[in-house]
């Protein structure tokens, strides 16, 4: 039988292949998103540090944010880093970076939880955050899970469960929101011209819309108005010439399982509101679920038109 001998300095580089190993295996495991806690909520990061969003749960010291709830997506930044979405800007107070809510709501009373006040009360309508946790996450993707619940005057008349699934491809962020959300009580939602799903993007910049069928140029609707709002499409898209020579753009593709929907966007400030109840009302049973998908595409340049619709194309068939 032949026998092999190491020498010494053998065995010392085969122990340094060894632990070169282990901690590659150990760094490989750590490229993943991360999601830190903050003063104001909870920052979701890429696996080298950039920040995704931030999903706010507390309201800033002297914000100017006049609506009671806070619970949204601010900041919004595409991959290189650009700020896409604003909150509570002079014009309107109440709008917050990404959010959900209806200012025409009737549970067991009238409520307003878009923070506008004009068509129902506002006062005890808050969404209050029950968690925000990132259950599964990898280099390329990541998934959270966030509760939270609606109360009037601290009865919950409504849960909501929002499942989030992000991931990096062709240098821009994917976010799919899925939103579930189930009464305790019989609800009705007004039929109005804007409300639910809504981005409010930033303004200060030359701003354009983009759909599948290029440039939009329609007039803008009216908020009065629901037969004024933009027809229904696959998607919309804002891109906005910064005034600090940066481009930038944000999409908000509209799932075909969602309600018949038509869509409150205005240049004038920045808005990109897919309306499910801009063709009528809707009436969500107590104990029932309404289940409602939207996927934004953040982007920096101009607006990949093709990208768009290869990940619309792929989003609509799963």
């Amino acid at each position: 039988m032949q026998h092999r001998t190491f020498n010494f300095a053998t065995i010392v580089l085969l122990v340094g292949f060894y632990f070169v190993a282990v901690l590659s295996d150990a760094t490989a495991e750590d490229k993943a998103f991360s999601l830190e806690t903050t003063e104001h909520g909870k920052v979701l990061k890429t696996a080298d540090g950039r920040t995704v969003f931030q999903y706010m749960v507390r309201k800033p010291a002297g914000t100017n944010l006049s609506a009671n709830s806070t619970c949204c997506l601010f900041p919004v930044n595409t991959p290189k880093g650009t700020r896409i979405v604003d909150f509570a800007p002079g014009d309107h107070r109440h709008h917050r970076g990404v959010f959900l809510a209806w200012h025409a709501m009737e549970f067991s009373q009238r409520a307003d939880f878009w923070g506008w006040g004009e068509m129902a009360p506002t006062d005890g309508c808050n969404i209050v955050n029950q968690g925000v946790d990132l259950v599964g996450s990898d280099e390329s993707a990541a998934h959270l899970a966030i509760k939270n619940q609606w109360r009037i005057k601290q009865k919950t008349v409504m849960k909501e469960r929002l499942a989030i699934d992000v991931r990096k491809m062709q240098a821009v962020f994917v976010i799919d929101l899925h939103f579930q959300l189930t009464p305790s009580v019989d609800l009705t939602i007004d039929q109005t011209a804007f409300g639910g799903f809504c981005v409010k993007s930033r303004q200060d910049g030359k701003r354009i819309f983009f759909n599948p069928q290029g440039e939009v140029k329609l007039p803008p609707p009216h908020h009065l108005k629901p037969e004024t709002d933009w027809p229904s499409s696959p998607w919309y898209d804002y891109t906005i010439a910064l005034d600090d020579g940066k481009t930038a753009g944000i999409a908000v593709m509209n799932h075909p399982d969602n309600p018949p929907t038509k869509w409150h966007n205005l240049l004038s400030i920045a808005m990109i509101n897919p309306c499910i109840v801009a063709n009528g009302p809707q009436k969500i049973k107590k104990g029932e679920t309404l289940s409602l998908r939207y996927r934004l595409v953040v982007h920096d340049g101009r607006t990949p038109e093709k990208l768009l619709q290869t990940l619309w194309t792929a989003w609509r068939g799963a």
